[in-house]
């Protein structure tokens, strides 16, 4: 078969399925299980798919087709233009976690300075090691209450070359910190916020990520609220907080702090809050 029809009939497999992108995810998966670029795709698409690929790429795209996310049977995800490593354990990084990213450079504009930063709740990693890696001088705590998160983070820690500069923790939100960590420049999460009454409404491909982080199970506020009224102490003085939301919204803001900001995407939606200590 040529490439242009296994494409062809990739597409219409996961067009069937669903799947919103199907045709650049069969291309994706093609690109995976071959190692052809995108021009390759295009300039080959008349030659004969090579045989022993065939059948290993129609299993990726059964796999997709089943709903599963396409970061996870590739195993990587793109996050503020490097590529993590991802695994059923953690949440995929997402683009609406970048707008936590662009608020802390709004915050901390200097990215020479020697910040602290601690990431609660950080899955992949893809917070702590962002910031790592655009503040050279910085030191970072990082915690989840998944020993398996912990070692993806751990990986792309390593995978970046910044593992030196993050102590990554064990435990549940603020609990996993110990007497020695902070005080902080900031803390920066993507806690839960999901609310109960609508994970039942989620695309099908989050069936497949880990729902304790997706949802606290109640209104989506239970883990900001905890963030807010327990980050306050670890902060030093006008220190931030800075976390993602949803459509939950943000919780009452706890007297040792101001919402300084509300965080919105370029449809209009809140996309988190900004608080600084008084």
């Amino acid at each position: 078969m040529i490439i242009r029809d296994l494409l062809r009939e990739a597409f219409n497999d996961l067009q069937q399925a669903g799947c919103d992108s199907a045709r650049l995810d069969a291309e994706l998966l093609l690109m995976h299980i071959s190692g052809l670029s995108r021009t390759d795709l295009i300039i080959r698409a008349l030659d004969e798919a090579p045989k022993e690929i065939e059948q290993p790429f129609r299993a990726l795209v059964a796999r997709r087709a089943s709903r599963e996310p396409l970061a996870y049977i590739t195993g990587e995800k793109e996050f503020w233009s490097r590529l993590f490593r991802v695994t059923p354990d953690v949440l995929i990084p997402r683009p609406e976690t970048e707008h936590l990213i662009e608020a802390v450079l709004e915050r901390f504009p200097d990215q020479h300075d020697s910040y602290t930063f601690c990431d609660i709740g950080t899955g992949s990693g893809c917070i702590a090691v962002t910031l790592a890696c655009e503040y050279p001088a910085s030191q970072i705590v990082a915690t989840d209450i998944s020993i398996a998160a912990l070692e993806v983070a751990k990986s792309n820690a390593e995978r970046l070359d910044v593992a030196d500069r993050i102590t990554f923790r064990h435990g549940d939100m603020l609990q996993a910190l110990d007497n020695h960590d902070g005080p902080f420049d900031a803390i920066i999460s993507n806690p839960p916020y999901v609310a109960y009454h609508e994970m039942d409404g989620l695309e099908a491909e989050l069936s497949h990520e880990p729902r304790g982080a997706l949802t606290d199970e109640r209104d989506g506020l239970k883990f900001l609220a905890t963030i807010l009224a327990g980050g306050s102490t670890r902060l030093k003085p006008d220190g931030h907080i800075i976390v993602e939301t949803g459509s939950c919204g943000l919780p009452e803001t706890p007297s040792p702090l101001l919402l300084k900001k509300e965080i919105f995407d370029l449809a209009g939606h809140l996309r988190g809050g900004i608080f600084q200590t008084k």
